[in-house]
């Protein structure tokens, strides 16, 4: 079995103030607001209990706020440990705004085999409008300046790509902007409105989505089709679906997962997007594995997302768009799960690319055989 934690060792804290950021939406809509930092006997009793089954496989996937908060030495002993108790059996991840990575950093990465995600929102003039720091300036060089760090030491790392309203304006200068520096995997995440639906100037809305997701996917196929292919993480899941693979993203299986989110005192939920008072499921440090799972279970995460709207049914291309993520399909105020918001972004996705899409599949299915 392969087991993800997604760990918070900064709970919130960040070095950085983005205006759309959605896990400072969560801390405002709970009643603690900060678990601090996680210290190192939890982070063991964590790995410990995480690898008391040597069948499973095991990756820890770092996350915040801003993880990089918790100290080099803080992964260091982390990292350690794990690969002592673990072994290959163990594999790590991180996402980062940045601000903070240096050379040493990097090469602290690369020794241990992190696959990074490194938060940029394009070129300087679109980063700099919503990821600002403290001083309310833009956060351009130093996330730029990380991915230099980065190629320098060989880490692997993916660009993330948060599609907020200018973002999704500006999205074919954007893939042209990673693709002349040479960033070949990225990430395009649909910016989460906040908890009470309550709508900003950075609001994504399904027609905006719609054709950031053509011109998007016209680049990604033009540069596939002249063997200059870069990866989008969406768009090689559908090629992988129709091959009639599982996707890997966790918000394209039309169904939540067994994730467990660690925060930074031990505190378990079922989903970074659901890291609330009603979902907690227990505590690493108090709770097994059986348990946590038990709780999930008792308050029906995972069943109540296996709710299938009617239209959903009978869509042509409800198989790759599966309803959606949960998180994008509630509304928090009546707990209630409908049609995702981008429902027509999707419709319209698809009418315009499926044919392109079934062409790469296809081409995909020949080469492997």
């Amino acid at each position: 079995m392969n087991r993800t934690f997604l760990i918070k060792p900064s709970s919130g804290s960040c070095n950085m103030r983005c205006t759309y950021c959605f896990y400072k939406d969560e801390i405002d809509n709970r009643s603690v607001k900060n678990y601090g930092f996680m210290t190192n006997s939890i982070a063991k009793c964590l790995i410990d209990k995480a690898l008391a089954n040597i069948n499973d496989n095991v990756n820890f996937s770092f996350q915040g706020g801003e993880p990089t908060l918790s100290g080099l030495d803080f992964f260091r002993e982390f990292t350690s440990y794990a690969k002592e108790k673990g072994g290959e059996r163990v594999t790590f991840s991180l996402q980062t705004n940045g601000y903070i990575i240096d050379r040493e950093w990097a090469a602290f990465f690369h020794d241990n085999g992190y696959l990074i995600g490194l938060s940029l929102d394009g070129n300087k003039k679109i980063h700099d409008i919503y990821r600002i720091g403290p001083d309310n300036k833009g956060t351009f060089v130093k996330a730029f300046r990380a991915a230099s760090f980065f190629n320098a030491e060989k880490v692997e790392f993916n660009i993330l790509t948060t599609v907020n309203r200018v973002v999704a304006q500006n999205i074919g200068d954007i893939f042209d902007f990673f693709k002349r520096n040479g960033f070949r995997y990225l990430q395009f995440i649909p910016c989460l409105d906040e908890i009470s639906g309550v709508k900003n100037d950075y609001s994504l809305t399904p027609e905006l989505y719609a054709k950031a997701l053509k011109v998007l996917f016209d680049r990604y196929f033009d540069s596939w089709r002249r063997d200059e292919y870069i990866s989008i993480r969406y768009f090689d899941n559908l090629v992988t679906m129709l091959l009639g693979y599982p996707p890997e993203a966790c918000g394209m299986r039309g169904v939540c997962g067994n994730y467990y989110v660690i925060e930074a005192d031990g505190s378990v939920f079922p989903c970074d997007f659901y890291v609330l008072d009603e979902y907690k499921l227990g505590n690493i440090t108090s709770s097994s594995l059986d348990e946590l799972d038990k709780k999930r279970a008792e308050i029906a995460f995972i069943e109540k997302s296996t709710k299938v709207e009617e239209e959903c049914k009978k869509c042509r291309f409800f198989s790759l768009c599966r309803g959606g993520c949960r998180r994008d399909r509630e509304n928090f105020n009546t707990k209630e799960l409908s049609l995702t918001y981008l429902c027509p972004a999707y419709k319209e996705f698809f009418n315009y690319s499926l044919e392109r899409l079934i062409y790469m599949a296809e081409a995909e299915k020949r080469a492997r055989s």
